[in-house]
């Protein structure tokens, strides 16, 4: 299994008093023989629906010497989690988490702007300090 993220705990509890419940850390996937692993998987009971609302939020750092190879490795990796998804589990919605920080500095402009317009189209960011969460897209 993979290391986690810096933030992981962060995010994890974030989640929690967001009134999330954690239902994997790491969530596993298997595909055609490969073993992936998101970072959590989540579950939220929607009163208004009678039934839930599943999440899986890959967390996401971007501490890297170059914003855009922390991009590149960012955009990749969500893709191929949300095709997967697709296939095993078309319910559950992929959330890519980035710091409040991050998403300004990083998603507001440029190409990062697109990607997540086009490619992400779901994104949470956090505060790690207070851990809470920030802003849901969309």
């Amino acid at each position: 299994m993979p290391a986690h993220d810096r933030d992981h705990d962060a995010v994890r509890a974030a989640l929690v008093a967001d009134g999330w419940t954690i239902t994997g850390d790491p969530l596993h996937l298997r595909y055609a023989g490969d073993d992936l692993y998101v970072d959590l998987a989540a579950e939220r009971l929607l009163a208004a629906e009678k039934g839930l609302r599943r999440i899986a939020v890959e967390i996401k750092s971007f501490g890297g010497p170059s914003e855009l190879a922390d991009l590149h490795a960012a955009v990749g990796q969500f893709v191929v989690y949300r095709e997967v998804l697709a296939e095993i589990d078309p319910e559950r919605k992929l959330y890519l988490a980035v710091s409040e920080e991050v998403r300004a500095e990083v998603f507001e402009s440029g190409v990062a702007r697109m990607v997540l317009a086009r490619q992400i189209r779901r994104l949470v960011s956090y505060d790690p300090e207070r851990k809470v969460i920030v802003r849901w897209i969309p």
